[in-house]
């Protein structure tokens, strides 16, 4: 099922799990069209990706698992002890300065503990990020155990107020999603979904407009990690183990700068929710894809 959240203000954001009411349907899975042109997300040779979805309206489908249990808990990979680690790998247009005196967006480490570890997961990239690291981004999307999503090219905002992040204009939104999708794609990486996370989880109906023609499924989370400019690891992990469920969508970073006890908080994360019974997949897999 895709759960269709249309808001009439502000989602919640990455480090905060409470947002404004919304109104909400669960719809049957939409009508599935392919993306056309050359800045549609590229298939995996040999592979079935999840193809896009129309929502209703004209708007772009959102998909999220509600704390109410509904959402992606209904569909097959839901159903068990599933749960989606995804990650968003966040850089703006204008931080390229400060990556080139040594600030550190990437988080090598991090993606080296998930392979050990052997974690499926879902990054979501800006295409900034992409362009920064395109050996990274290169080498996380060709390795079957991870899949990239967009996650904006700048990390500009798509509705106001959003954590004081610069707000992208109505007219260039589109443009803006495509433009990630072409700076991911030129890495050289294949597996990339067409999924969307908005930056700070921030829309409304405009933003669901303008980004309709894109095909992209907008992806929200129902666990937030607080990785976010956190120093505990072990509070980070103790607010994921608090809050999945089976279905769960976890939002944490790959941005060491930003976030930089992610890697040691997964590296207790997994094995403790491994001996709950819990099993990791990608948010294609969490969307029955």
């Amino acid at each position: 099922m895709i759960v269709l959240t249309v808001l009439g203000g502000v989602l919640a954001g990455c480090g905060d799990s409470e947002g404004t009411r919304a109104r909400t349907a669960v719809l049957p899975t939409a009508s599935r069209e392919p993306v056309k042109g050359s800045d549609s997300p590229s298939p995996v040779p040999g592979s079935s990706p999840p193809v896009p979805a129309r929502g209703p309206a004209g708007l772009t489908p959102v998909f999220e698992r509600r704390a109410d249990g509904s959402g992606p808990r209904d569909t097959a990979a839901g159903a068990d002890k599933a749960v989606a680690l995804t990650f968003d790998a966040d850089m703006t247009a204008d931080q390229g300065p400060r990556a080139a005196d040594g600030e550190h967006f990437d988080n090598p480490a991090l993606i080296a503990s998930l392979r050990r570890l052997k974690v499926p997961s879902t990054v979501f990239m800006t295409g900034r990020w992409a362009q920064e690291y395109p050996a990274q981004a290169r080498a996380i999307g060709n390795d079957p155990l991870f899949e990239i999503a967009n996650h904006s090219f700048s990390h500009y905002a798509f509705s106001a107020p959003c954590y004081g992040l610069p707000t992208v204009a109505e007219a260039d939104m589109r443009a803006d999603v495509e433009r990630a999708f072409t700076a991911i794609r030129r890495t050289g990486a294949r597996q990339v979904v067409p999924y969307f996370r908005f930056p700070g989880g921030c829309y409304d109906d405009a933003a669901l407009k303008a980004l309709a023609p894109t095909g992209v499924t907008a992806v929200q989370w129902d666990v937030v990690s607080g990785d976010a400019f956190a120093t505990d690891a072990d509070a980070v992990a103790e607010q994921v183990l608090d809050g999945v469920k089976p279905g769960s969508l976890v939002v944490m970073h790959c941005t060491r700068s930003a976030a930089p006890v992610t890697d040691d908080a997964v590296r207790r994360i997994v094995p403790e929710l491994r001996e709950r019974g819990y099993r990791f997949v990608k948010v294609s897999e969490l969307m029955g894809g």
